[in-house]
Formats: C-alpha cells, structure tokens, sequence
C-alpha cells in the first residue's frame, strides 16, 4: 500500500509539474484557445490564473485523502472552463493505476497538452470512447446534467459513475464590507471565463436592508464595466445570447435592471427566489436584512451551490450548505488542488444497478 501510495503522490506532482510548464509557455496558444473557448485573448490570459500550479504537500496529501482507488477511470471533460481538464486528470490518476480521457471536442487542447507533457503511460487519450464498451473501473463526468444522465444511461451494470454536473457559485457580503472593494473583488470572480463555470458567482446576497444591497448592485456594475475594459468579454453562443435576453426580459418587470452591453446586474428586494441569470456575466444582487432571509431564498437551489465567496468567510460559514466550497471574495476561482470542486457527494456518485 505504501508504494501504491508512493506512485499515485508522484503521479499527481508529475501532472502539477506538466501544468506548469504549459502555463510557462502559455502565449503559444492563447490565440488558439481564444478560438475554441469563445473568450476574448485577455480572458484567456486570465483563465491562466486559475490553472492549478502551486498545490503544496499539505494540499495533495488532501486530494490524495479525497478519492477512493479505482481500478481505472475514464475521465469525460465538459469544455466550460478550459483550465479544468487538470483538476479531473489529477483526481483520476490519483485514484487508479490506469486513466482513459475523452477530451471535450469542442476543446481538447489543455488535456491532450497535459497527457502529453506528463508523458505517464498510465494515462492515454481516448477520443472515440464509448461508454456503454466500458467493462469495469469508474466513469468521471464533467458536464451539463443531461450529459450526465446520457452517460449513465447507456454505461454497463457494476460500472461507477462520478458526475460533477450543474453548480454555481454566490456572494455573501457582510454589514461590515465596503462595497466598492467587496464589487471590485466580486467582478473578479465573475469576469474569470465569462462566468461559465460551477464556481462562477450568480447571486450576491448583501447583509442589510434594501438601499446597501442597490448601492452594491451600482458598485458591481461599475466595477464589472471596468474590467470589461481590460478584459472583454468573448462571444456567446446563441443560446447564451437567447438565455441572457430572457432573463434580462424577465428580471426588467421585477426589478431594478442595471444593463450593458456586456454585463448586466439586477437589485431585488423580493423574497421569492428570482430567475437566476445565466452566464456572460450576469449578476443578481439580493438584500439579506437578515441571515435567516438567505437561507429561505437559497432552499430551491441550495443543491446546486459549489461555491460561496464573501468579505468574511467565518460570516458566512453555517448560513450555506456544507459541501459548498468558501473563500474570500477574489478568490473563488481560483480553489486550492486538493480535491473535487463539486463536493456534492449525494449527487456525484451512483452506481449501474444490475437487473435481478
């Protein structure tokens, strides 16, 4: 066991250290990726930030603690943010002896990178995969959830599936917070590949009455024009494009709509829980006069939250759910490698059932 132990650590520093020789050499492909992610070259740039590259002994003993072995795993990557291929490969190889991967074909570029700078022969690419050939071991998904149900569909009995499906992230703003700091910090996580991700902030529950949570609202909106000057948005598909008209549509008979042309940030002061906006960096900002009025908001869709960002995290712990990830403000894109982001271990894991 302790070799075993010994080859998954090594394998894991290996992948680190083949992240970070592709992020050395980063400008090479930033034109490329712009092309198959849709974000502009900055946004690429900064999606860069996040690639896990520093994890320390502490941090991959902890990732090492988080998955159980498998025989082998067959990894199936989702192409919503393109740095996240690392985190999925890593927790793989970490558990077994022996990894697959089907790249997104939309965009393979940062795991057939990764496979082939680790040279590890325990990893291969598998673009054709076919999930109901596989015999044995486990199955990682990454993607919406109909990707999901469409792999557990068809997988064979005995066969594991992992899915990290549909999450989102969201603020909580303290009293004590100054707002254009907290606005600037939120924008950040926003902006950070054009709010596609599980981490990516939707909502911002502001502590305090209805005037804080507007004077937030306007904080967000002018710190969200100002990093679109220095990092424009991409292109949004057209269902992105369709879903951001709708909610823009809808939350205009609501409530306060703060509208740009590549952002928009709506104020409510309703109980009910609104339509939440999509991504292309849409936010809703919501008054909490008190932390009781967040947890009944958040009921419908505490399921689906990753990740909490806040001013003050200590604050904010209890009034979330436990299996939401929680960091400062600034910082929810960028989690430490020591484990799955998508901590929803009820809605992650189920088996094939065989028939009889």
């Amino acid at each position: 066991m302790t070799a075993a132990v010994g080859d998954r650590r090594a394998a894991v520093v290996n992948l680190i250290a083949a992240a970070r020789s592709i992020y050395d050499r980063r400008e090479t492909c930033v034109a490329d990726l712009a092309t198959s992610t849709g974000l502009s070259r900055a946004g690429v740039e900064l999606g860069f930030q996040s690639l896990e590259i520093d994890a320390t002994e502490a941090q991959v003993q902890k990732l090492l603690d988080s998955v159980p072995l498998a025989d082998r795993v067959h990894v199936i990557l989702a192409a919503n943010v393109f740095v996240a291929p690392l985190r999925a490969i890593v927790l793989a190889r970490a558990a077994a002896p022996t990894v697959t991967v089907r790249p997104s074909r939309r965009d393979p570029w940062l795991a057939r990178a990764l496979v082939a700078e680790a040279k590890d022969p325990s990893i291969s690419i598998t673009p054709d995969l076919d999930v109901g050939e596989i015999l044995s071991g486990e199955v990682h998904v990454y993607g919406h959830d109909e990707t999901v149900a469409a792999v557990r569909a068809r997988v064979r009995c005995g066969v594991l599936v992992r899915a990290h499906g549909a999450g989102m992230g969201v603020a909580f703003v303290s009293r004590a917070a100054e707002c254009e700091r907290a606005a600037h910090d939120l924008a950040a996580d926003v902006v950070a590949f054009d709010q596609r991700g599980c981490l990516s902030p939707r909502a911002a529950f502001v502590e305090g009455g209805a005037l804080r949570a507007r004077e937030f609202a306007h904080a967000l909106h002018r710190q969200l024009a100002s990093w679109g000057k220095r990092v424009p948005r991409g292109l949004l598909s057209p269902d992105e494009r369709r879903d951001a008209t709708r909610w823009r549509d809808a939350v205009a008979f609501s409530s306060e709509l703060l509208d740009a042309a590549d952002h928009a940030v709506a104020f409510s002061a309703e109980t009910a829980t609104p339509w939440l906006p999509p991504a292309g960096r849409h936010v809703l900002v919501v008054a909490a006069p008190t932390l009781e009025h967040v947890t009944r908001w958040l009921a419908p869709i505490a399921a689906f939250v990753v990740a909490v960002g806040s001013d003050d995290p200590g604050r904010a712990r209890g009034i979330f759910p436990d299996h939401a990830r929680l960091d400062f403000l600034g910082r929810m894109q960028r989690p430490p490698l020591d484990g799955p982001v998508d901590r929803r271990a009820s809605h992650s894991v189920r088996p094939q059932i065989c028939p009889g």
